[in-house]
Parts: C-alpha cells; sequence; structure tokens
C-alpha cells in the first residue's frame, strides 16, 4: 500500500485525439490543489477504449502538460509507487476487483445478447423505467456454472432497487438520485476490458486519490461510482465538479465554435502563462481583484470553493488580450525576443538572433498578441519586395513633390535617431506651412508599404538611413 500523503489529484485523460483545453483546464485546478497540500499530482492515461484510441495522442498529451509547466508527480513517463499508469497496463486488476463484487453480492454476471439487450431498452424507454436484466434473478451458483462452462458474459454492477446515493459536491448542495432510476452498469465487459466506472474508480482507490477535481459532465456518472466505493468498503475522495467551459452563446465548448486544440494554441504563438492565467479566471476570481498573476500567486489564494458555477466563457478575444499583456507586462523585452526567435526558427523562419531582430521585436510589441502575427506585420523589415497596400499606394502618390526634400534631409541628418528624425519632420512641416499629417504618411508608405505601422521617427531609426533614403527615392516617379 502507499504511504498517505495529505492530498493526492489526477487528471485522466484518453488519448483520443487532439489534447483540448478542457484538459488543460482540469489539469491546472488538480495541479494547484495538490501543490497547495503539499501531496502529488498524477497523471494516468485511460486509455481502455481502444476503437478511439488514436496512437499518437499519448505523446501529445505530454508534450501539452510540459509546455503548460504543470508537471505531474507521477505519470506513464516517470513512473511512481501507484503505478503503472496507462490502463490497459493495469488490465488484470479490473477483472478481479469486478469478481470481488460479484462474490460479495454487489455485482452479478449477466448474459444477455446484444439484441436481448437492445429489446430490453426499446421496452425500458416505453415504460419510462431502466433497464430489468434478466440476469440479475439469477443465482449466484448457477451464473458461475454457465462462466465456467465458457459462456459469455458481462459483470454489471447491482444497483440497489430502493432508497437513494447522494453526492456530496463541495461546490454544490447534496445531489440526490433515486436508486430505482440508476442502470445496472456493465463494469466489465464480455473481452475483459473494464467499463470507465469500475477503471477509474479501482485506479483512484489504488493511486490514493483524495480529491476528484473534474468537468461537471460527470456528475450524473458519480453516483454509479459512489455506489462503488461503498460496494468496495472504500472511503469516497472529495468530489468536486468543475463548470463546463462555455461558447459566447453558453453552448459547451467545441472546435465549431473556438479552436479547442491545445496544439492550436501553441502553434499560433500563444504564452503557457497566459494560457494559465486566463483558464484559472474560469469559474473562480481573484479575491484582491487581480486580472494577471502567475502559477504561484494562483496557489497562494485558491480555495476550491470559491469557484463559482455560472458557465465559465472561452473566448478567444479574451484570452488574445491576456497574452498581449503578458508580452508588454509581464516578460521583459530580452524574453520576449527570445522567445520569439525560438517560435519563428521552430517555424522555419530563419533570421539572425542580433540587436537589429531584438529592435524590430522591441518596436512591434505593442502591436502583436500573439506571435504568429509577427512576420504578417513586418514584411517590410526584412525584405525590399515588400507589399504595398492601395491606400499606402495613394499616399505616395499625392506627395511626389515632398519626397526628394525629404529623402534629402533623412540622408544629411547628422544623427539618424529618432528624436533627430523628428525634429527633422516638423522643421520642414513648419517650414512648407504643412501639417505633419501632410508630410509624415508618404514616407511611411514609402518605407513600409502601408499606412499602419509603429511611431514613424522608431520606425526610420530601426530600418536605418541606407534602407530608408533609397525606399523613398525609389518611390519617387
Amino acid at each position: 500500500m502507499l504511504c498517505p500523503m495529505s492530498l493526492v489529484t489526477r487528471i485522466a485523460p484518453s488519448p483520443t485525439g487532439d489534447p483540448h483545453v478542457g484538459t488543460a483546464y482540469i489539469g491546472l485546478f488538480n495541479f494547484t490543489l495538490a501543490r497547495q497540500g503539499g501531496g502529488r499530482f498524477i497523471l494516468r492515461i485511460e486509455d481502455t477504449d481502444r476503437g478511439r484510441y488514436v496512437a499518437d495522442s499519448e505523446t501529445r498529451i505530454f508534450q501539452m502538460m510540459q509546455w503548460l509547466g504543470l508537471s505531474p508527480d507521477e505519470s506513464p513517463l516517470q513512473g511512481g509507487p501507484g503505478g503503472p499508469y496507462r490502463q490497459s497496463e493495469r488490465f488484470d486488476l479490473y477483472g478481479q476487483y469486478a469478481r470481488q463484487l460479484v462474490e460479495s453480492g454487489h455485482a452479478y454476471y449477466a448474459f444477455e445478447t446484444p439484441e436481448e439487450l437492445s429489446a430490453l431498452r426499446e421496452a425500458a424507454q416505453a415504460g419510462g423505467h431502466v433497464i430489468a436484466v434478466p440476469s440479475r434473478e439469477l443465482e449466484p451458483a448457477q451464473a458461475q456454472r454457465r462462466v465456467d462452462a465458457g459462456e459469455a458474459a458481462v459483470i454489471r454492477l447491482k444497483v440497489p432497487h430502493d432508497g437513494e446515493t447522494v453526492v456530496n459536491d463541495v461546490l454544490r448542495d447534496p445531489i440526490h438520485f433515486q436508486n430505482r432510476e440508476i442502470d445496472d452498469k456493465v463494469l466489465l465487459k464480455a473481452d475483459g476490458f473494464p467499463t470507465y466506472h469500475l477503471a477509474n474508480v479501482v485506479d483512484d482507490r489504488l493511486m490514493e486519490v483524495t480529491h476528484v477535481v473534474r468537468a461537471e459532465e460527470w456528475i450524473t456518472s458519480t453516483p454509479i461510482h459512489v455506489l462503488l466505493y461503498r460496494a468496495f468498503g472504500w472511503p469516497e475522495p472529495v468530489w468536486a465538479h468543475m463548470p463546463l467551459l462555455r461558447n459566447a452563446d453558453k453552448s459547451k465548448i467545441s472546435k465549431r465554435k473556438n479552436p479547442t486544440s491545445v496544439e492550436w494554441y501553441m502553434e499560433q504563438g500563444f504564452l503557457p502563462e497566459a494560457m494559465l492565467n486566463f483558464l484559472a479566471t474560469m469559474g473562480w476570481t481573484h479575491p484582491d481583484g487581480l486580472e494577471i498573476f502567475d502559477l504561484d500567486e494562483f496557489a497562494r489564494v485558491f480555495r476550491l470553493q470559491d469557484v463559482t458555477l455560472g458557465g465559465p466563457v472561452f473566448s478567444l478575444e479574451k484570452l488574445r488580450w491576456y497574452n498581449g499583456k503578458y508580452l508588454r507586462e509581464v516578460l521583459g523585452e530580452a524574453e520576449v525576443a527570445r522567445r520569439l526567435h525560438a517560435y519563428l526558427s521552430g517555424h522555419k523562419v530563419d533570421l539572425p538572433d542580433d540587436a537589429y531582430f531584438r529592435a524590430v521585436t522591441r518596436l512591434m510589441t505593442p502591436r502583436i498578441e500573439v506571435f504568429s502575427e509577427f512576420m504578417d506585420k513586418t514584411p517590410y523589415f526584412w525584405s525590399e519586395n515588400y507589399p504595398v497596400t492601395e491606400k499606402a499606394q495613394g499616399a505616395i502618390d499625392a506627395a511626389q513633390e515632398l519626397l526628394p526634400e525629404l529623402a534629402a534631409r533623412l540622408k544629411n541628418l547628422p544623427e539618424f535617431d529618432a528624436p533627430s528624425i523628428k525634429a527633422a519632420f516638423h522643421a520642414y512641416a513648419e517650414e512648407q506651412g504643412l501639417k505633419l499629417g501632410k508630410v509624415m504618411p508618404p514616407v511611411r508608405a514609402a518605407v513600409a508599404g502601408t499606412l499602419e505601422s509603429p511611431d514613424l521617427p522608431d520606425l526610420l531609426a530601426t530600418l536605418g538611413r541606407e534602407r530608408v533614403v533609397s525606399r523613398i527615392e525609389r518611390a519617387r516617379k
């Protein structure tokens, strides 16, 4: 038996596709709760649904957790005292515990064929009651003889016909389920594979999970789990069912309305810190009203009972806002440049990590929210073959008489820095009796091909005198 610790949490994703933001969300709260309690955070892979199994999904789940910085204490990668941590490697355990329930009278062998079950299900639906499984009435000895003779059978939980099962959830009032409305769920399939209900409860018990923090969609399964704990004579864990992430219309988050794969956010160049900060606000609010805080601060003030159930909206716009705040106010210039360069390198963009790159990064950070926007907004920094918008071309065409003199003045500046460039524009505008709005846009259009760019003196200083003068002269017809 494992040495008990004060608190143990887990996440148990199924490797059936893209690593989901819902897994990251539930993982964050479990990770934080375990850290607060000085306990263990476990990552278990629930891979018994072989029909939906995706070969590389498990690796992608590990990569997601590593990217987020939610490192488990125990998992299939580093092992641990409660392992193995893949359900497919715990196969024999489930049969033993299922048969134990049969022997104690809390479960039974059921021999109905799929066709018979279909007919029973139709009858139950027509009568407005749960399925009455005939095998439940068999004498245990008779059922055992049929199993020993090789007849195919599943093992079903024997749910009491009377009374109720109460789920005590720390986020809710007690939830009452009438036993007569609960099916005798299959625990072990005829092929020996466990169902979610059995494997989940057995693994949580053997891994000494003290707090089951999961999405509220599992509430309807929880009475089955409560009955299983009671049937085994085990103490229940603390139950906490987190509110589901929602779309703006309050529907359950789905990839039809929002990207749900964490890999999409990684690919777009979101920061893991921003993602975690945003997810922490899904159903919970910092007691001091802070919007920007790190994992350490979250662990310092978070209380599970403070989670609210009002259907948190997963807003991509809000997440982008968080990411922009981290770029501009949290990381610092050097760290933003380092991470941006690593992101671009990972996307086969070969730019030197030099003073020019860092200057461009500093200039553009206020104008991007995610790293994927950087190259699209900066073509004029890297090539002379940059696009020119229709509005920019119009500004160039309307200012042909100004461009030669402006190019000459910029060429002859003693110092080609932002203050000197700004002073030169002001002086020219005053001499010509023009407003700056007539002087600066055509220069911006000539050197950047757009009227939307960083502050013009800073932009020109970053591009450098030679490049600026050459582009302005080239823009003359």
